[in-house]
């Protein structure tokens, strides 16, 4: 497992852990860093199976060096930092686990709703600095209208709390149908206009990088609230920042960015007008749990020589056919 032992508790806990132990012999990381690339095939050696935490990517030089390894199982559902060409041309097999998390992802943006909408960390901000802040004019969310981009899971989940608290609830994705009650299918551009918040939950590909620039932020409404739960290079951060200096936005909520581990850079998460947390949208137990019971069912279906749930790049992965019913591991040293 490539996950630090300070990440591991959180990620694993004893349930999944002593169940992934009945089906594989493990091993951890304990070299206190992330293993990228020869290090990462150095420290799997004799390792037919991977588990990565999301800050660990799947490089070509990590696939080429490890001639034991079977599977990369990637312990979060994003795949972007996985090299998903190279590791089918060693014949290596790829999975992601499924997305338990939308829950957590959308009580997250209702919070930074709730928060952007009343000003709830700015005037915590003032009180802990020993200033009394000066009560202002915030605005319920009960009867603005919420423009939700990207119409999945997390969205579906955010829509329903939405219309729940009396909110007109916009929403836009050029791959979806939108056909669920009380739910607006509108173009980008008239999202943009017409939303009081609006919240990116588009997925990452090369069309949607930059999604969010200066052309976006300046059709949306003046003292409007932008939040991003998705991924940092869909926004222009110096485009937000910018938007956010002219005072055309009132605040924005951002859970990701262009730091590492997809952070918020701290040079926006320092902003008074700017709710920032570190990627902690799917870090709640119950997701955890979730998604670390999905790597030890993916676990016993290798060692049982199946192809497990989760699985990308299954028709290229030849090396699977040489994994027999008896141990998997997961790069990192003995505890």
């Amino acid at each position: 497992m490539t996950h630090s032992e300070a990440e591991l508790p959180h990620s694993f806990q004893m349930a999944p852990l002593d169940a992934l132990r009945d089906c594989a012999d493990v091993v951890f990381n304990r070299s206190g860093r992330i293993l990228v690339g020869r290090d990462l095939a150095d420290a799997a050696t004799g390792c037919q199976a991977i588990i990565a935490h999301r800050a660990t990517p799947g490089t070509a030089e990590t696939f080429a060096a490890a001639p034991d390894l079977i599977a990369f199982l990637r312990a979060a559902v994003d795949v972007s930092t996985i090299d998903l060409v190279a590791a089918s041309a060693q014949g290596v097999l790829v999975t992601r686990v499924s997305p338990g998390f939308s829950d957590a992802v959308a009580e997250l943006g209702l919070g930074m709703m709730v928060d952007l909408a009343r000003g709830v960390s700015r005037a915590g901000a003032a009180y802990r600095s020993g200033r009394v802040p000066r009560p202002g004019s915030g605005f319920q969310l009960n009867g603005a209208t919420l423009g939700i981009v990207g119409y999945g899971r997390i969205a579906r989940r955010l829509a329903a709390i939405a219309r729940g608290i009396g909110m007109t609830v916009l929403a836009s994705d050029p791959h979806v149908e939108i056909g669920d009650p009380g739910v607006v299918a509108v173009s980008f551009g008239a999202l943009l206009k017409g939303s009081d918040i609006v919240v990116c939950l588009a997925a990452s590909t090369p069309e949607t990088i930059g999604l969010f620039g200066q052309g976006a932020f300046g059709v949306m409404k003046r003292g409007a609230v932008f939040i991003n739960l998705s991924r940092g290079e869909l926004v222009d951060e110096g485009a937000l920042e910018a938007t956010l200096d002219r005072g055309h936005l009132r605040g924005a909520g951002l859970d990701v960015g262009s730091a590492e581990d997809q952070l918020p850079p701290p040079r926006l998460a320092r902003r008074a007008d700017v709710v920032a947390t570190p990627h902690i949208g799917g870090v709640t137990r119950e997701a955890r749990a979730h998604q670390a019971m999905d790597i030890v069912r993916q676990v016993t279906a290798l060692s049982e020589g199946r192809v497990p749930e989760g699985a990308i790049n299954v028709d290229a992965a030849h090396r699977l056919m040489r994994l027999r019913p008896q141990t998997a591991c997961a790069g990192g040293s003995e505890p």
